[in-house]
């Protein structure tokens, strides 16, 4: 699946890396690189979403598997 939006950083239960898709979704990011956390970089992710739950409950868990800064 691929995914195009904004990475972003909430400071929420320690903080967590988020990813604002174009598809108006947020999705907690896993996987990737520390290149990808980059405060609003417009990025293309590849990967899939997984159903694990999380104590910062931000939307669905996108696993990276490639990504490219646009």
């Amino acid at each position: 699946m691929k995914l195009t939006g904004v990475v972003a950083f909430e400071d929420l239960e320690g903080g967590v890396w988020v990813f604002r898709g174009d598809d108006g979704r947020t999705y907690e990011l896993a996987g990737g690189d520390r290149h990808l956390k980059k405060e609003g970089a417009r990025a293309e992710l590849e990967g899939e979403v997984q159903a694990i739950p999380t104590a910062q409950l931000r939307g669905p868990v996108f696993r990276v598997t490639r990504y490219r800064f646009l």
